[in-house]
């Protein structure tokens, strides 16, 4: 009987030993190593500036996207609203067709 070990008594020997890796700390490596890697796109979205922005819009997602953006700024700590206002600019940026077809709404209104 002398033998069994509560779960607590278990748990404090396991860290009590040198080397021994707290939950904390692996979470901290492997951030760490997410941050080793070089991804263009996350650097080009954190470079993003959008301090001088002051204009809000109400925009609505569906449930898989807002939880893949929510998990994008738990995995890279680059907030929601940067993110979408660097996918927007972007969008705006390489798809003339979108620019096209303003100035043509504009040019039918002036007639």
């Amino acid at each position: 009987m002398g033998n069994m070990k509560s779960l607590a008594d278990q748990l404090r020997e396991e860290l009590g030993r040198p080397g021994a890796k707290t939950e904390k700390a692996v979470k901290s490596e492997k951030k760490a190593k997410l941050k080793e890697v070089n991804y263009p796109i996350l650097e080009a979205i954190k470079n993003f500036d959008s301090s001088l922005h002051k204009s809000m819009v109400h925009v609505r997602f569906d449930d898989k996207t807002v939880r893949t953006m929510n998990q994008f700024k738990m995995a890279t700590g680059v907030d929601v609203t940067r993110l979408v206002a660097f996918a927007v600019a972007k969008l705006l940026e390489t798809t003339p067709d979108i620019k096209t077809i303003i100035k043509q709404f504009i040019q039918n209104q002036e007639l």
